[in-house]
Order: structure tokens, then sequence, then C-alpha cells
């Protein structure tokens, strides 16, 4: 009863002070009320609320966060994760599995697939985040490991696959009136691109790398320059092993000089991607390999954005496996997984690898970028590595880190574990009320629900972090505008919000997360932004303005759709969508 009092507050709460803030209009002046008014199709789309708003109060998750079941079954294993900016999930496995669980409609159906001669099951769902409601989508190909990026239009960019789909690139829009869905183009990508990274460039084009037995990167869309062409890539031959690669999806992050990070099972570099050069050789991470088959997991911390100084860029890999270990998991025997993360300042004159142990050892972990500024990893099994039947004792407890905790020994926390062992081919990523949604797992060459000790995962759920606690909701920011439809590099521009309880000793932030493309452990395109605040007006009780800077280059936030976040107190609100030009 006391919880239910205490929720039910939350909700009358926010309702009061959205009115305390902007009372409705008197009689006498709702003749002219709507000339101001501003529909949903001509409202700014980093301006308009949304009309279902997840609200935490309604949950109760502990000081170590909570689970909740969102689906038993979507109908597909969630391998392959992209958020998009109405609020929506594309989620999609393979088509060479046999039959999904889910239908496809009005009778459609894909013929002389090499798993099935007639195939009516859908390979991908559009899940709805407002609704918690799906629906099935139509691939051409095969998507299997396949890699993506969303485009400066929030358009999804997704690039290989397997067999018939090595070559293809495919596009999903978004869109309001559920009538989308994929569309595969004629044109191809040079070579084959399976277990390949995407990231987005400062021009808008989308840079794919790698592959197995692809030694090499190239553009989408292509120019002038390009030739239609693959580039070579020798770094890439250098860093795989005999028998197990350990350099699959590599790690790529742009840097703020406008060159690209790439690590690759131990090694990293700074490139030049325009000029085909290697500017700079980064120290070896020691201990474990990082990429697959030996998967672990990576972010670059939180850029933080000040005018007059340039933004120290870090990065952070966790989990892997020993060079071996694979091999060894295909005969029977599991070696345990990787403990150790590495933090390496690519800024510094001198780049060193500063090496922690993590409170457990994993591998096929996924991390990602909260919007305080934390780090989240979860998913993955404590002995093997990536691949079918590899390995063996999930993970289920998520490890909350906090890197600018100057402590070393306080900086992890063990949180809530799930139920549902996440293993090889799931799946995870942020969503825009700040939980986490977890899917996939799928360590068979087909569904195996029966007989096998970590049967195929066609659920869906969402782990909801510390900060989500009823016990924060008078701490939590509820923005209500942001000025303009799309933001200007460098210009100065405004929040509106409401926050509860207002602590003036403690300083707000803003936040800017780009949603990633989340596959076999690394989320592509993930980077944290935190804008340097000018000044907070009070307004009212409950209301307040707050101008930032919005991130100064293309090279710190490449053109596209970004969540903002508001966080006060540690708390997090809902994000507004925003738009970088």
């Amino acid at each position: 009863m006391g919880l239910i009092k205490i929720q039910s507050f939350s909700f009358l709460f926010r309702i009061f002070i959205l009115f305390s803030l902007f009372p409705p209009p008197s009689s006498s002046s709702s003749s002219s009320s709507h000339h101001h008014h501003l529909s949903s199709q001509n409202r700014p789309i980093s301006q308009i609320i949304p009309s279902i708003i997840f609200d935490p109060s309604f949950f109760s998750p502990s000081a170590s966060g909570e689970w909740v079941l969102l689906h038993d079954s979507i109908g597909i294993s969630a391998m392959h994760m992209q958020l998009l900016y109405n609020n929506k999930v594309v989620i999609f496995d393979r088509t060479d599995f046999g039959a999904s669980n889910i239908s496809l409609p009005y009778g459609q159906c894909r013929y002389n697939d090499e798993a099935l001669d007639v195939d009516c099951s859908a390979h991908s769902v559009l899940y709805d985040i407002s609704f918690n409601t799906y629906r099935p989508l139509m691939v051409q190909t095969d998507v299997w490991c396949s890699s993506g990026a969303l485009d400066s239009d929030g358009t999804l960019v997704q690039t290989g696959g397997y067999h018939a789909g090595d070559h293809k690139i495919r596009l999903f829009s978004p869109c309001e009136l559920d009538d989308c869905d994929w569309t595969e183009l004629p044109q191809n990508l040079t070579v084959q691109r399976w277990y390949a990274s995407d990231h987005i460039l400062p021009d808008g084009r989308v840079i794919i790398v790698g592959g197995r037995r692809a030694f090499s990167y190239e553009f989408f869309p292509k120019n002038s320059n390009d030739n239609d062409a693959a580039f070579d890539f020798p770094f890439l031959k250098e860093t795989t092993d005999p028998g197990e690669e350990n350099n699959l999806y590599p790690f790529l992050y742009l840097l703020p000089d406008g060159n690209l990070y790439i690590f690759a099972n131990q090694r990293s570099i700074s490139f030049d991607y325009v000029n085909n050069k290697v500017v700079k050789e980064f120290p070896m991470i020691p201990g474990e390999k990082r990429n697959y088959p030996s998967t672990g997991s990576s972010v670059m911390l939180p850029l933080r954005l000040h005018s007059a100084l340039n933004p120290v860029v870090e990065v952070m890999i966790c989990g892997g496996a020993r060079g071996g270990a694979y091999i060894s998991a295909q005969k029977g025997a599991f070696w345990p997984a990787s403990r150790t993360c590495g933090r390496m300042k690519l800024t510094d004159p001198d780049p060193k690898w500063v090496m922690e142990d993590m409170p457990l050892g994993r591998v096929m972990p996924d991390m990602l970028l909260l919007p305080t500024g934390d780090v989240i990893i979860l998913n993955g099994a404590a002995r093997g590595t990536a691949g079918w039947e590899s390995a063996v004792d999930p993970v289920l407890n998520p490890i909350l880190y906090k890197p600018d905790e100057p402590d070393p020994d306080n900086r992890f926390t063990v949180l809530t574990p799930s139920t549902i062992p996440r293993m090889y081919h799931s799946s995870a990523t942020l969503l825009p009320d700040g939980r986490i949604l977890v899917g996939g797992s799928n360590p068979h060459a087909r569904y195996n629900f029966t007989g096998v000790k970590y049967p195929t995962e066609l659920s869906l759920e969402a782990f909801l972090p510390p900060y989500l606690a009823p016990q924060y909701a008078h701490l939590r920011p509820l923005i209500l505008a942001v000025e303009g439809q799309i933001l200007s590099h460098g210009q100065p521009f405004s929040i509106t919000l409401i926050v509860g309880f207002y602590h003036p000793d403690e300083e707000l932030m803003v936040s800017m997360i780009a949603p990633s493309f989340t596959t076999h452990s690394f989320a592509m395109n993930q980077r944290l932004l935190v804008l340097e605040i000018v000044e907070t007006e009070r307004l009212s009780f409950f209301g307040f303005k707050i101008t930032v800077f919005a991130p100064p280059s293309r090279n710190i936030a490449p053109p596209g759709y970004y969540m903002m976040f508001v966080v006060h107190q540690g708390v997090p609100g809902h994000c507004a969508w925003v738009r970088m030009q």
C-alpha cells in the first residue's frame, strides 16, 4: 500500500507542477490561443513531448536496479538492435535459421532461401517502446552477423551479412503509420562484409571496416574519388590470429581531430581514412584478446565539452578471452573469461593503458553509456568464447561502472541479476526513458528450445538502472521544450524543464547520446557528449531554463539524431530528441 501511495503521489505531483508552470489559458485568451498552437506535424521534432512517457515511478527498482519482462517471445532472437528517433527499435536475427516464430503479414513469403524453399516467417521486427508492441518486418537476404549505422536523416544503413546477403546494403527509414519496411538497394558493397563494423563520418557518409577475410574498408555512399573501390587495410591482416581471428567486429570511434580510432585484437591505431594512413599506433592492451570470437566490449568514455578546451578522449575496453580459448572451446574445454578492463587517454602525450579488475569475469559483455556518464556492463558468460556452443556459465548480474569515482575500489557495483541467460547473439541498447532493452541469445546453429543447456531466447526484457527507483522521482527532470528544430554546431540553445525538488548546490548535467547499432557485444556509433552549461535561469518554483552550447564540430557530433538528457543529482529524465545538422 505504501508503494502505491508513493507512485500515485509521483504521478499527481508531475501533473501539478506542469500546470503550475503553464496554467491553462483563461476564457479571455482562448480565442487567440490557437494562434500559438503547433500541431505535431508542424512542431519542431525537439519540442514534441512524447504522447506516452515512461514513468519510472510505476516500477520499483531497488538501489541495485530491477528487471522487467516485456515479452516472453517477440518471435525472433534479438541478435541486432537499432533505436530510431521515433522511439521504435529495429530488431533482427538471420534468415538461415529456418522458420521463426512470427509470420510475415499479408501472406508474404521469401523463396529459394538456403534454409527453406518457402519461408513465410519474419526475421525482423519493429518494437514500439511507448506501447510495448511489435510487428513483423521483411528482410530479403541474410543479415546474419551484419553491421549498421544511422545516417544524418535517421535512416538505418545496414550493411553485409552472410552468403546472398554479404554484399548487400539495406535501408530502414522511420515512419509513424506502420507502413515502412526494409528496402534492399540495387547497388552492392565492393567486397563481402561479414562481422564488419560501421561508423558515421563528419560528412554524413558511413565507413564500413573489415569483416571475415575482408582486410579493407569502404564507404556508403561512395563519392567520385572512391571509384567504387574498397581500400586496402593491412592493419586487419596484421591483427588476425591463425585459426581464431580475434579481430572481427573491430571497435571504431570518430575522434575530435577527424581521424578514426580502430581497435582490433589487442592493438589500436589512429587512422586517417581519407589518405589511408596510420597516424599513430597506441600501446598494446595487456592480457587477453578483446575482439570476436574472444569477444570483449568497448566504449569511448563521455566527451566533456568546454569552449576553451579540447575534450579529453578516453576509451575503455572490458572482458574478452585468452588466445587459444576459442580453439579450446571447440574441444569442450571452456577457459575462464577475462576480468580486466583497460582505460587509455588517447589525448595524453604518452598514452598508456590503466588496468582494473571487474568483480566478475565476462566474455561477450555489452557495454553501454548511461545518461549519467556511467557505464553499464551486462550479458555474456564467465567461461569460453563467442561462437556455436562455445561458452558456459552465464553472467546474470549487470555491473555499474563509475568512471569519475576517484577510488578505483568503489568504481564497480554489482547489480540485480536477471533470470535469463544472455549468451552468444544477445544484444542490448539504451532507451529514451533511461531503461536498457535486452534480448536475444542463441548459441546454436538453428532455433533450439529443448534438450540444450542454453535454449534459444526469443524474450525481450528491460533493465531499470538504480536511477529509476521511485525514491528519486522528485529529483527527476522533465524536459518541456528544446529551442530550435535542428541544432547548429557551436551555437547556444535553451532547454525548458521542470524539477520537483531542485538542489542548487548540485550541478545539473546535459548529455547527448547517439543511439547505437548493437550486435556481438559492440554498440557501434555510441558516443556521449556532456554539453557546456552557460546559464541556469529559474522561471518558477519548479520551472527552469538551461542555456547550453551545442557541440562545436561535426568531428565531435556527426550529423544526425541524438537523445538529449538532463541529469539532476545523478537522476536523468526522459530524453528529448534533437538533431545536429
